[in-house]
């Protein structure tokens, strides 16, 4: 009961932040982007947010528990990459064109209608999947805290998300990501000392998982490999764990709920230091989260299903105090993915979808009435769906990430450096990738059973790389082509730049510093309590 009421209570303060920043919403830029106003703290905050939510903290964590935590530690390593690479080689790009939604800056890009909507359709079909399996993930926390039935928490997952998103925009979601970023970063770190002690005291605890014989090898780097495991031979799970990282870093980088957090920054220098901020920020969550729920797998082995692992310790192995905190945190995580995605469909749909095929420009305060009915109406299908697809809260947000890393990652990056990259190259690079993860995934799903070099991303990808060359061979570059791509080529030089960049500079110091005290961590609550096992 106090761990619902813990819950209603951030329910309402997330509701009335949007009721009260609903009547600052004065213009669509307000709305979509809000106003170009962010800080590096928000957008940092917004940036993580938008990335972690239940995917992470209940089906990541219930993947880790089943034996794969340090595989994931691993995938994470490559996919925290994504932030560095995407806001120097494409999201400060993006910010430059001053465009309102990423679908709007591949059409100005090409000068193509066609161009933006197939990025448009692409965004709507991938955030709504993943919205599906991040509200799935949400109402399952909410129905095994409060007791209620899965429905009924669906329900009210669904109302507290869409009603502060469609009351205040990108300005709610930025206020609220920032908060709920506190609170789940703050849930994660506080939980490790609890549960280790809860487990035995260090470094007893990280001994007994490494040597738990109903989890041989869990603290191994391939995690549980074998014929009856879920991971084929080790240099399988290796692969496995490389070749998602490097599709998490380039969904990252380019997927239009993390790009689209840069054009809300105040400044280039905030988006910069933005994406090292929350590099740091993801490995930490991700390092402190994955030890703890090795260290839960001495506590109890048969939590079923996995997925709540992590909800499970939060109730069993820390203070009520913290467990309150905790599982306010997933839920803030839930919410602000929820948030964010809603807030990406409803903008797409009516900036990119309804003005470009009715071929007319809405004044703003029609854009204010389409967006927010096309967030209600969008919303209501995810709830239907929720309640008709059984949860799958991982696999359902893996499979819609890598939609974008196949069908966006070639055309977003040519789009900045290419010069020969065309209009017809990009639509259909865009097309062939999502058709190609599409056509991978139904291959498994009839029992074509692919190698795992040959994981459905990965024929997305190559596919989507092929089809921009062979694309790039027809059609002409126009002017405005070649001026859009220079103007983003220009730095913008801020007035007090120099002090700007002062601060800039101080950043790459920040990541080495981050990096060494990581290492630090990482030896001293895995590889030694480990070395003490064997």
């Amino acid at each position: 009961m106090v761990y619902t009421i813990g819950i209603i209570c951030s329910f309402l303060i997330y509701v009335l932040i949007g009721i009260v920043l609903s009547r600052k919403v004065k213009n669509s830029e307000e709305y979509y982007v809000s106003g170009r106003s962010g800080s590096t703290l928000m957008i940092t905050g917004m940036l993580v947010a938008s990335f972690l939510s239940t995917v992470s903290f209940m089906g990541e964590a219930g993947f880790s528990y089943e034996g794969y935590p340090i595989l994931l530690l691993i995938l994470v390593i490559f996919n925290a990459t994504g932030y560095v690479i995407g806001v120097f080689f494409f999201g400060r790009y993006l910010r430059r064109s001053q465009s309102l939604t990423v679908p709007e800056y591949f059409g100005n890009r090409f000068q193509s209608n066609k161009v933006r909507m197939a990025a448009a359709i692409t965004t709507i079909l991938g955030i709504s999947a993943y919205l599906v399996a991040v509200t799935q993930g949400a109402a399952v926390l909410l129905a095994e805290i409060s007791g209620v039935s899965y429905t009924f928490a669906l329900l009210i997952m669904w109302i507290v998300y869409t009603s502060f998103t469609t009351l205040s925009g990108a300005k709610g979601v930025m206020v609220n990501d920032t908060i709920m970023f506190f609170i789940f970063s703050l849930a994660t770190y506080l939980a490790l000392p609890f549960i280790i002690k809860s487990a035995g005291g260090f470094p007893e605890a990280i001994v007994k998982a490494a040597t738990n014989p109903e989890r041989p090898d869990l603290l191994s780097w391939h995690g549980i490999t074998g014929p009856n495991a879920y991971m084929g031979e080790p240099w399988e799970a290796l692969t496995w764990a490389i070749i998602l990282g490097l599709v998490w870093s380039a969904v990252i980088s380019i997927s239009p709920w993390q790009s689209s957090r840069y054009l809300m920054a105040k400044n280039e220098h905030v988006a910069i230091r933005s994406g090292i901020w929350a590099t740091i920020s993801i490995i930490t969550i991700y390092l402190f989260l994955h030890i703890s729920i090795a260290a839960v797998t001495t506590l109890k082995s048969d939590i079923a299903p996995t997925e709540k692992v992590f909800i499970w310790a939060a109730m069993n192995a820390t203070p009520l105090w913290l467990g309150i905190i905790i599982v306010s945190g997933i839920m803030a995580a839930a919410l602000s993915s929820c948030a964010s995605f809603l807030q990406l469909i409803g903008s797409s749909i009516t900036r990119d979808i309804m003005e470009q095929s009715r071929n007319k420009k809405y004044t703003d305060k029609q854009l204010l009435r389409a967006s927010r009915v096309s967030m209600i109406t969008v919303s209501i299908i995810i709830l239907l769906i929720g309640i008709w697809q059984p949860p799958s809260v991982m696999w359902i947000g893996y499979f819609a990430a890598t939609l974008f890393a196949a069908s966006w990652g070639p055309v977003a990056f040519a789009s900045v450096f290419s010069k020969t990259v065309t209009k017809t190259g990009a639509l259909s690079s865009i097309i062939t990738g999502f058709a190609g993860v599409i056509f991978g995934e139904l291959l498994n799903k009839y029992g074509v059973a692919l190698p795992v070099y040959l994981n459905p991303v990965i024929i997305g990808v190559v596919l989507s790389l092929i089809a921009l060359y062979i694309g790039s061979k027809y059609g002409e570059i126009s002017i405005e082509e070649r001026n859009f791509q220079a103007n983003i080529l220009k730095r913008p030089i801020e007035p007090n730049e120099r002090e700007e960049m002062a601060i800039t500079k101080r950043y790459p110091m920040y990541l080495m510093i981050s990096g060494v005290i990581i290492i630090m961590i990482t030896f001293l609550f895995y590889y030694w309590p480990l070395t003490l096992a064997m």
